[in-house]
């Protein structure tokens, strides 16, 4: 109930459907409960069961006594239209007049549930809308220690599988939930004022099937979890072979990867299939158990008029109460049917709000400081970081960037260079130390300020499904053409990208899969140049690249850099060789420093390096 209610929170301010919704249900239930009551005088009529003088002056309307009230209503208007027609059309006519009364109420009530319908639809587009705005909000404002625990199919599961999810169970038994309880409630006043005595002998039986009902229920919302995670897995495998093919075709992997989603696809179908016998277990029961209390109804009422009790309602009377009764069978069966396939979408909604109660560890002090400009420099101040409990990736690193030079790091994988300038725009924060932009602590600086100040270029050339143009300026579609145009020069990429189809209009494709590495890269560099940022970071920027298409890259990347402070990670010797600071890193530490011609001097760690071409 608590995932319930929070849901509703989606569709706030509910007075904007609510009270329409409420009114629209009310006429749809009274236009529809009018057709059946009208049964009970036209049957009085057409078979002349009763026998008294003829109704000359219309009844006062009574709530309490509303079966004699419509009953008399009928027979006065049915001895006027006799009075004016005659003994021999008059009945015809009087048959004609109920009868447009039952099709007008008919088409009256209709409307009103197409309006709540339409109201409805209004809630439940609303309550995706922003689930989906949220969660998206929510995790591309994560820290990339939060992608790190998580995979990636597991992630589009929630954003897609699970928000359509809710809408095919939650929100469709928002709508059950909010309708059909009053179309019961309605019905059975109603028939409470035909005859009390056969309502409340029905009314004993609606708790047995409640408990068979929530039985199903419980044992469905278990399975419903795994489900969910059955198809997270399905998404992620997916996902990786659609991403990885050319190494799943190069190493014919088909069949491996075939199997293993051929083996969660099995588990899925199992545990899928399950849960459909037991949700749709659901319909038949509540049906069955109707129609018992119908034909329980049926001998009992039958028994009463058969044996003329006293306190026996008339035939027609009964005719019209059974056919009143069996309008509440199907609310019923939607009610029970809503609470078992709810369940599903229950799970759906947890795992929505396990995202969405996640917190950002990197988040945005209240009072934070704007920054505009960089002025002096960068500086590393016994700076230490670790992901959670694992031990230190990075130890009492101190290191001081001066603006307008370039510092490469060099070391073996793993010895924390990626780590070292992923601690800069803050994709993850410091575990001890600081690092500072001008003498101010980076975590006291607001974030997207922070990040302005810097350009990226990372070894995997990363870029999206549009076109050459919106890649460049990426984030600001109002961009100056000329500028996009001038930026991909800069980049060496206004060549190639004349020569496209549509130029700076082709669309990409996919992570750019329609270009070469080479131009993808200077499609990257050309986004960096673009955005014109003080400060620079490219992490293996080349190291992707052949030969031809590393000079060129290169060459883009000497005319990013300059007038620019750069921060670059190499494997290649060309890259870092002009650099105004060499700092060699091992096991998370700088061991070495300095100009290129000096590490060599010193014999270490940096020459080693140089000799074997080992940067990465």
């Amino acid at each position: 109930m608590k995932v319930f209610r929070r849901l509703l929170q989606f569709a706030t301010p509910l007075h904007h459907f609510l009270p329409e919704y409420l009114i629209y249900t009310f006429f749809g239930i009274i236009f529809g409960m009018l057709n059946f009551a009208m049964l009970i005088p036209l049957l009085d009529t057409l078979f002349k069961t009763k026998d008294h003088a003829p109704v000359t002056a219309m009844p006062e309307f009574a709530i309490a006594n509303i079966q004699k009230y419509l009953t008399g209503a009928f027979e006065y208007y049915n001895w006027s239209i006799i009075q004016k027609y005659g003994p021999i059309d008059g009945p015809v006519y009087a048959l004609g007049f109920v009868c447009a009364i039952i099709v007008v109420a008919s088409i009256l009530a209709n409307i009103a549930r197409y309006m709540a319908s339409r109201v409805m639809g209004r809630l439940r587009m609303k309550i995706l809308e922003r689930m989906r705005n949220d969660v998206y909000t929510h995790l591309s404002h994560q820290s990339l220690a939060f992608y790190h625990k998580r995979q990636k199919g597991q992630i589009l599961s929630t954003l897609t599988n699970d928000a359509q999810e809710v809408e095919n169970s939650v929100v469709n038994s928002i709508q059950v939930f909010l309708r059909d309880p009053f179309i019961i409630i309605g019905y059975f006043v109603v028939l409470f004022l035909i005859s009390a005595k056969l309502t409340l002998f029905t009314i004993i039986f609606f708790p047995l099937s409640g408990a068979l009902i929530g039985y199903i229920s419980k044992k469905l919302k278990n399975k419903s979890r795994y489900s969910q995670e059955m198809l997270g897995k399905i998404l992620n495998v997916s996902e990786e072979t659609i991403g990885g093919i050319r190494i799943v075709q190069g190493f014919t992997a088909e069949g491996f990867m075939q199997r293993k989603l051929a083996y969660i696809n099995q588990q899925f179908s199992r545990i899928s299939r399950s849960m459909f016998n037991q949700r749709e277990m659901a319909s038949p029961v509540s049906e069955v158990l109707g129609v018992g209390v119908v034909v329980i109804l049926v001998m009992y009422g039958g028994s009463m008029i058969l044996s003329d009790q006293g306190d026996a309602i008339g035939a027609a009377a009964f005719i019209g109460y059974l056919a009143l009764y069996s309008q509440i069978l199907q609310p019923a069966k939607n009610i029970s049917n809503a609470v078992t396939t709810m369940q599903r979408g229950i799970v759906a909604a947890e795992r929505i709000y396990e995202v969405l109660d996640e917190p950002i560890s990197v988040t945005e002090k209240e009072n934070a400081q704007p920054v505009t400009n960089f002025e002096n420099a960068i500086s590393y101040e016994n700076m230490s970081f670790k992901y959670d409990d694992q031990h230190e990736i990075l130890k009492n690193v101190n290191l001081n960037i001066t603006k307008g030079k370039m510092v490469a790091l060099v070391g073996r994988s793993g010895a924390g260079k990626s780590t070292m300038v992923d601690l800069l725009p803050r994709f993850y924060d410091v575990t001890n130390g600081s690092i500072k932009i001008d003498g101010k602590d980076i975590r006291d600086l607001k974030m997207k300020d922070l990040r302005q100040l810097m350009g990226i270029v990372s070894q995997e050339a990363i870029l999206f499904n549009e076109t050459v143009f919106n890649n460049i300026a990426f984030g600001q579609p109002d961009a100056n053409r000329e500028a996009v145009i001038q930026a991909a020069k800069i980049a060496n990429a206004h060549e190639f990208i004349e020569q496209l189809e549509n130029g700076y209009d082709t669309n990409i494709g996919d992570r750019g899969l329609k270009l070469s590495g080479g131009q993808r890269q200077r499609l990257t560099i050309a986004r960096a140049i673009f955005k014109n940022p003080p400060i620079l970071i490219l992490d293996e920027a080349t190291s992707a690249l052949d030969t031809e298409s590393e000079k060129l890259v290169q060459d883009a990347l000497n005319n990013l850099m300059k007038n620019r402070t750069s921060i670059v990670i190499a494997h290649r010797l060309s890259t870092i060789q002009h650099a105004d600071e060499i700092i060699v890193m091992e096991k998370g530490e700088i061991v070495e420093r300095g100009r290129h011609d000096e590490l060599l001097n010193t014999n270490g760690i940096y020459k080693k390096l140089v000799e074997m071409q080992e940067f990465k």
